[in-house]
């Protein structure tokens, strides 16, 4: 997840092809996009169960492309993103949904290097609420250990009794300057399923 901490560099311009122009929105570009990708598209005749039987668990942040990080073809894997990439109660819904309906057996964790979860605290729910009147029910899930958190977020998923697939769970940290992944242990002491 970036936040704000990193607006002080200037931001990329979009690809020559992603432009904005006649005062459309983003969106709109996105949109044309799509007609342009339906346009020749063909129908992959695939199934929904992912290919390499393996969910996917990272941060939404915009500079890791999970398929070429990992090496991944369309219909390879369940891609799970959120802010953090933090295992909360909806990631737990969705893995179980991908373990349970469509098959997968393994999952991989990947947090990453200078995320902007580090730079927020729970103090950022206090401030909307102040804002808007209202707390949210959510939790920010900020850290200050990445290796801490991906150990948390694999004991999550270890641990969760809705998931029947967990002997296979493995926390990665990907590091934003090389592209490379670098695997978390577990703590000490801590029983893997």
């Amino acid at each position: 997840m970036s936040t704000g901490a990193h607006s002080s560099a200037e931001p990329t311009p979009p690809r020559p092809h992603l432009a904005v122009s006649d005062g459309g929105t983003v969106t709109d570009r996105l949109v044309e996009a799509n007609r342009q990708y339906a346009a020749a598209f063909e129908d992959p005749g695939m199934d929904a169960r992912p290919v390499l039987r393996v969910a996917v668990v990272a941060c939404m942040d915009a500079r890791i492309d999970l398929h070429d990080a990992l090496g991944l073809e369309l219909g390879d894997c369940h891609t799970i993103r959120n802010a953090g990439g933090v295992v909360t109660d909806d990631v737990i819904r969705s893995l179980t949904i991908s373990q349970r309906a469509l098959g997968t057996r393994s999952v991989i964790l990947i947090h990453h290097t200078s995320c902007g979860l580090e730079s927020l605290t729970e103090e950022f729910r206090m401030e909307l609420e102040e804002e808007v009147g209202q707390r949210p029910s959510w939790a920010v899930e900020s850290f200050r250990d990445v290796d801490q958190d991906v150990r948390q977020s694999m004991q999550r998923v270890r641990t969760s009794p809705f998931l029947p697939h967990t002997d296979d769970v493995r926390g990665f940290v990907f590091d934003v300057r090389t592209g490379l992944l670098r695997e978390i242990g577990p703590a000490a002491g801590t029983p893997q399923a």
